[in-house]
């Protein structure tokens, strides 16, 4: 079994497609689909579905095959970057997730600390929510990234910031002069939550299991600003980190504190369990350390 076809098989799943993979590996589509075929023929099982008019499915086959193959590809990336550190060649690169929610606040000022200390280490940024961020993560794409506790076991992780959640209110919703809310008393309220791919939200969610309710969702944004702006429009309630909130005033808003048990927002950064960090790596969870260890 060649690294090759494993390789190909695994962008043309997270592509969606044979051409899309082709441009992301800078191939053509008949060397694409050829690699994949031969995957196929070697391993004697069909992993996708092709269907005229229909986007690819994988088979049960092909979601072992692709589990498979993304921690095979993973481990690989690992090895080369250890015997380049031991030969000398350090790549200089540090591949970091990081999510919309908080990274300004929380990160930003590591980024010029970081660049000042090691000006010849390139930092390769991509940002997504938490959801997306650990698959890309377990697949190797990158090398850390920032996630909310819990996370899955697959991972290691280190602290960073811990924030009470308060609620963001319309200045005339009858809570907005409380001094905190429950999730019971808010129960009535439409929710605006972040998109499905950010981990404050199964925090909330589950909140509203343990208090008896469903929340009705009014809308969902990954901006916090348009978030704010839809509860100054009396459209429904949010839900942010403190120290998020306290960076977004609006004068058709308050913020509550929301006193319910387990609805910390943790952030910490994960990497994959037993997974090699390079010298890159390891030096910004030093320098998150040094900032944040006193919080």
């Amino acid at each position: 079994m060649e690294l090759r076809t494993l390789r190909a098989y695994v962008e043309v799943v997270r592509q969606g497609g044979f051409s899309q993979a082709a441009k992301a590996v800078h191939a053509t589509q008949p060397t694409i689909s050829k690699a994949v075929r031969a995957l196929e023929d070697e391993l004697g099982v069909i992993l996708l579905e092709r269907l005229p008019g229909q986007p690819i499915r994988m088979t049960a086959a092909g979601e072992a095959v692709y589990r498979r193959a993304q921690a095979l590809l993973a481990e690989r990336d690992d090895l080369l970057k250890e015997l380049d550190e031991l030969r000398g060649f350090k790549r200089g690169e540090l591949r970091l997730g990081l999510p919309p929610l908080g990274s300004s606040v929380l990160f930003a000022p590591l980024f010029a600390q970081y660049r000042a200390r090691f000006p010849g280490i390139d930092i390769r940024l991509v940002e997504h929510g938490s959801k997306r961020l650990e698959e890309m993560l377990q697949a190797g794409d990158i090398e850390l990234a920032a996630s909310l506790l819990p996370v899955p076991p697959q991972f290691e992780w280190q602290a960073v910031s811990r924030e009470p959640l308060v609620v963001a209110l319309p200045h005339d919703h009858a809570l907005a002069a409380a001094s905190h809310a429950t999730m019971k008393a808010l129960a009535d309220s439409p929710f605006i939550l972040f998109d499905s791919g950010f981990a404050l939200n199964p925090i909330i969610l589950a909140a509203c299991q343990r208090s008896g309710f469903a929340p009705t969702v009014a809308a969902r944004s990954g901006q916090i600003d348009f978030i704010i702006a839809l509860v100054a429009a009396r459209l429904g309630v949010a839900f942010l980190p403190r120290m998020i909130a306290e960076q977004h005033p609006h004068p058709g808003v308050r913020y509550v504190p929301l006193e319910e048990p387990d609805t910390v927002w943790h952030m910490v950064l994960v990497w994959r369990q037993g997974g090699y960090l390079s010298h890159a790596a390891l030096a910004w969870l030093a320098l998150a350390q040094e900032n944040y260890a006193p919080l």
